[in-house]
């Protein structure tokens, strides 16, 4: 898993929980109608707003984001180059036998081996890029559509206490069950935002936008591999997709 993430996502609850602890009873802060309020709401407003597949697969989404790794950039850099040195000294067939760990990569010497056209290679591994990355998009927007709502249904929880609470005045020992409900609302839907909901959108985005420059790089250096290109400005090409302080040469970028 994303060692950021997950060293945030525990350290956020952690660090809260803690303070909880410190504060008092933790028995305190937690309610069930808040829970309900919150988190089934917040799960039935969002679920309005998509398709069932879409929701039901951000999880799945998420899950793979996080958990999959990214090659990195310098290691398809220098397996591309080796594949292009060792297509050019034997011909496209000649990378058949060889090791790829990158799937995607994988797919796409596959189809250079089968003999297909660079068009199609192209599109094919294109097209490819496009449905991962709306995916992941899905993904993203269900989460920040959770992140949206989470509060949005805290507030509703808190008028819904308040309402409560103003009408059993004349009861003390209903006002405190109805004042909890009213506070507890509101920080479970900040918590379930700005912990959960939010920073994951976040993460998928930046994880989307890092598998795009990934998968781009894999298909210029196919596409410099079939068209039997030098090594050499393989490689120069494909460290343009680097920043400058990465490089080998260490070349500025422009201005």
């Amino acid at each position: 898993m994303d060692i950021a993430t997950l060293v945030g996502l525990i350290g956020a609850i952690v660090t809260i929980g803690a303070t909880i602890m410190f504060g008092g009873s933790a028995s305190t802060f937690f309610n069930v109608p808040s829970l309900v309020i919150v988190l089934i709401g917040t799960l039935l407003v969002t679920m309005m707003k998509f398709s069932l597949g879409q929701f039901l697969s951000a999880a799945k989404v998420a899950v793979h984001a996080f958990t999959n790794k990214i090659a990195e950039p310098s290691e398809l850099i220098e397996k591309s180059v080796e594949l292009a040195k060792a297509a050019r000294q034997s011909g496209i067939l000649a990378l058949e036998e060889a090791e790829v760990p990158d799937p995607f990569m994988k797919k796409g010497i596959g189809l250079l081996i089968d003999g297909h056209d660079a068009d199609v290679v192209r599109k094919m591994l294109t097209d490819d890029t496009r449905l991962t990355l709306q995916r992941h998009a899905n993904g993203q927007a269900i989460f920040k559509a959770i992140g949206d709502v989470g509060p949005a249904m805290g507030m509703i929880g808190t008028l819904i206490g308040l309402v409560q609470m103003l009408s059993a005045m004349d009861d003390p020992k209903s006002i405190g069950p109805a004042m909890a409900v009213a506070l507890l609302t509101t920080l479970y839907g900040a918590i379930l935002a700005n912990v959960i909901a939010i920073p994951i959108a976040d993460k998928l985005k930046l994880r989307s936008a890092s598998e795009k420059m990934c998968k781009s790089m894999v298909i210029d250096a196919l596409m410099g591999i079939q068209d039997g290109q030098n090594p050499r400005v393989i490689e120069g090409l494909l460290q343009n997709y680097l920043p400058s302080t990465s490089r080998p040469n260490g070349e500025e970028e422009a201005a």
